[in-house]
């Protein structure tokens, strides 16, 4: 199945696939199994009922039992709807859906990337991404070159032609690129109060299912699990919360989550490692109480990707980003850190870093 065109417009968006050769026969229905996969039988049937799949140059009515032949066009239409819309405490909350521009050049994008935007379009999220919003910009392919969460803000890094995509992309696969992430964590009985230490925690998805999204952390010297490193730097305390720099060294899913959590420092707002598998989809499913949302006090994990170092076009390029505005706002709110005095400690910390690895 190749897509072969694609249109964003402010509240649908429009995809064109054609048929290869070993779709010949297959039902409409199957056919676009293939490209939503994360939509059930009957959403996709009910699309086909409502218009909203085409087969190109068929007259009639489109069935899902409709059958597909080799270079059949097929045009998609997805339309924005509540499904992507974020809420906490009852209420909608209002996104940042223009990104901030970090750098810019002919060949690459980077950007700190608000909090609830997503990398790409994938499954409901298909409108307040970071590819769609520069593709409607320019009218052409932007790559994403890595990705980040959604919840998660900060350096996201983008490339505007395949050629450079590809040479970008390399440079992650080969571990050339350095991250330090600020984060705000809750202290508990667990926590060790050392401004700096290494977390060696091994990692693993030992549950299946839907529980697998779940990651656990093991002792360094165990056998589960796979290895797994991070570097924590302690910024600003008090006697409940705290404001730190953490650097993974490898890549593994939820690193710096499971490792703070491990250490006794959770991230507020971390639905999962602060609060429970449980807690996690209540608030997925708007289910969430009013302790659930007292336990989290922010609205999503608070993760930044503050600085990124990579070699580029022949040098190291340093990408640094300020504290966000709604970790800012939290902080001003809840602790006595000087917001200022937290941006230069932060500066000092993450070029410490780099000058070290």
């Amino acid at each position: 199945m190749s897509i072969i065109h694609k249109v964003y417009r402010d509240d649908v968006f429009e995809v064109r696939h054609m048929a290869d050769e070993e779709h010949e026969g297959m039902r409409l229905d199957q056919f676009l199994g293939l490209y939503l996969e994360s939509f059930s039988r009957e959403i996709i049937k009910k699309k086909i009922k409502d218009g909203e799949i085409i087969i190109v140059g068929r007259p009639g009515v489109h069935k899902p039992s409709s059958p597909i032949h080799h270079r059949d066009e097929v045009i998609i239409k997805f339309y924005k709807s509540k499904f992507e819309d974020e809420h906490w405490r009852g209420e909608k909350l209002e996104l940042q859906t223009t990104p901030d521009v970090v750098y810019e050049d002919n060949d690459l994008i980077v950007i700190s990337k608000p909090a609830f935007m997503s990398t790409h379009p994938a499954g409901r999220h298909l409108f307040n991404c970071a590819t769609v919003f520069f593709e409607m910009k320019y009218n052409h392919t932007i790559h994403s070159l890595h990705r980040i969460d959604r919840e998660t803000s900060g350096i996201l890094m983008m490339g505007k032609n395949p050629k450079m995509a590809t040479e970008m992309m390399e440079r992650f696969e080969d571990d050339d690129v350095k991250k330090c992430y600020l984060f705000i964590s809750r202290i508990n009985e667990n926590f060790k109060h050392q401004d700096e230490f290494i977390a060696n925690e091994r990692m693993g998805n030992p549950d299946e299912g839907m529980k697998r999204i779940v990651v656990q952390s093991y002792p360094e010297n165990s056998q589960e699990g796979k290895h797994a490193r991070t570097f924590f730097y302690i910024l600003e305390k008090n006697e409940k919360y705290l404001i730190g720099i953490a650097c993974p060294q490898t890549g593994r899913q939820h690193q710096i989550r499971v490792h703070a959590k491990a250490h006794g420092i959770p991230l507020i707002g971390d639905k999962l490692y602060l609060g429970t598998y449980e807690m996690f989809q209540r608030f997925k499913d708007h289910l969430a109480t009013k302790e659930d949302h007292d336990t989290m006090e922010l609205p999503r994990h608070a993760l930044h990707a503050i600085a990124l170092k990579i070699p580029y076009k022949g040098q190291e390029k340093l990408f640094i980003t300020k504290i966000p505005k709604d970790l800012s706002d939290w902080i001003e709110a809840n602790t006595k850190f000087n917001i200022e005095a937290l941006e230069e400690k932060i500066q000092l910390t993450v070029k410490k870093y780099y000058n070290n690895v």
